[in-house]
């Protein structure tokens, strides 16, 4: 199936999604990857399905998804390998422009020191690319890249086209516990992304089962200090767990806004005073919820901050 949606996506609202490559073709094989291994490991760019193909299962998905009035927000590249591998992506996205819907790709941004790759992701409205690590040994203990690739060269690479590109530019980090969750490594992260300045910078964790069964998520309080070293160098830092939940709603029930905003970001002591005060509730819905097993508190820099437990 080429074309898939449209689902629900916290980042990008009702997505339709586009499997330009057929699974699981990649130039990773991350530890922790819901897809498991990689079946066929390559770093050269090649056709995998011709672009009118594409433009004609997208249009019947819009023409259904309209008939049946549900909105789609974003034509979304997120297939079962990476997209930039199609060496068609920019014509992909040029057939599909005059349907009037942000386009978006989810890469892993392997390939985003080819010229012709950053030429084909300049032309989409939303773009996200993955920063696991800046140590070359880490990046290969978690992402196990093609034999062929460079981490310096590829963190090049996204900085060039950040300097070009025009649209919203978003990362991702995976933490794995205990290969790239320790302070140092998520503060060189965070040095990075101050030259790269990405629009939001997204933490993850394994929530499905991984490639790999040792590839776990670390503790609550690890996320959070990641959360806070990031959100010094980067203005909008977010979760990205899993949890879809309420995350843009706010329903006026203070337990479920609670759940759906500390799903998102942890909330300081001070944040929660002041939501509870709004809402004219007390301390008891905190309480209740931490004993539910559903909300954690942890320690900061000599702070309280609350959070949604992961696990």
């Amino acid at each position: 199936m080429i074309v898939f949606g449209p689902v629900p996506s916290r980042r990008l609202g009702r997505s339709l999604g586009v499997n330009n490559i057929p699974p699981k073709v990649c130039s990773y094989s991350c530890v922790y990857c819901q897809l498991g291994r990689t079946i066929k490991m390559q770093s050269e760019r090649q056709t995998f399905y011709e672009p009118q193909e594409i433009l004609k299962e997208v249009e019947e998905k819009v023409a259904k998804a309209t008939e049946a009035q549900e909105a789609i927000d974003y034509l979304t590249f997120v297939p079962d390998g990476e997209p930039t591998l199609d060496i068609n992506l920019g014509c992909d996205i040029d057939l599909l422009e005059p349907l009037g819907i942000n386009i978006a790709v989810i890469t892993n941004a392997s390939l985003i020191w080819r010229e012709d790759v950053r030429e084909d992701l300049v032309k989409a409205d939303w773009v996200s690319v993955k920063v696991d690590s800046t140590r070359e040994e880490t990046w290969r203990k978690i992402n196990r890249p093609h034999r062929t690739l460079e981490l310096t060269t590829i963190l090049d690479g996204m900085l060039e086209f950040a300097e070009t590109y025009r649209g919203e530019l978003v990362t991702e980090t995976m933490l794995v516990e205990g290969v790239n969750d320790n302070d140092d490594q998520v503060r060189e992260v965070a040095e990075f992304l101050t030259r790269l300045k990405p629009d939001t910078s997204y933490l993850s964790i394994p929530t499905r089962p991984p490639a790999e069964q040792w590839a776990e998520p670390p503790s609550e309080e690890v996320i959070n200090r990641a959360y806070q070293i990031l959100g010094k160098s980067v203005e909008q830092v977010e979760y990205l767990i899993g949890y879809e939940g309420n995350a843009f709603a706010f329903t006026a029930g203070v337990e479920e806004d609670l759940l759906s905003i500390t799903a998102v970001h942890p909330m300081r002591e001070e944040a929660v005073e002041d939501f509870l005060g709004r809402a004219s509730a007390d301390w008891s819905a905190i309480h209740r919820l931490i004993a539910q097993g559903q909300l954690i508190k942890t320690e900061y820099d000599g702070k309280s901050f609350y959070m949604r437990r992961l696990h």
